[in-house]
């Protein structure tokens, strides 16, 4: 296996995720890193197609990027997912204690 100069992203890609924001606010930013990535993508496939050699490594770090990108955006989408779930589920929860009270009287 070869050895490259330039550091490895493996898949630690950080991005902060307001614990304020809505799930439509999560699902608008994981929108945005995804098509960052489908950007990116496009861009160095024409790039490829028009060079004529490649350099390996670049492109090694180019895809890992790309590969940053789409994790920041399944991250979002991932958050967007539980947040909702967890709204539905709280939701659910004042129904059932709501119930119960009238119930009670």
């Amino acid at each position: 296996m070869p050895g490259y100069d330039t550091p490895r992203a493996d898949g630690r890609a950080r991005h902060y995720i307001d614990p304020e924001a809505s799930a439509h606010d999560l699902l608008n930013d994981a929108t945005e890193w995804l098509q960052y990535a489908r950007g990116l993508t496009g861009f160095l496939a024409d790039l490829v197609h028009e060079s004529d050699s490649v350099d390996c490594a670049r492109l090694a770090l180019s895809l890992e990027a790309i590969g940053g990108l789409m994790h920041m955006g399944v991250q979002c989408t991932a958050h967007a997912h539980a947040r909702m779930s967890w709204e539905q589920a709280r939701d659910a929860n004042h129904f059932n204690a709501a119930s119960a009270c009238m119930e009670a009287e």
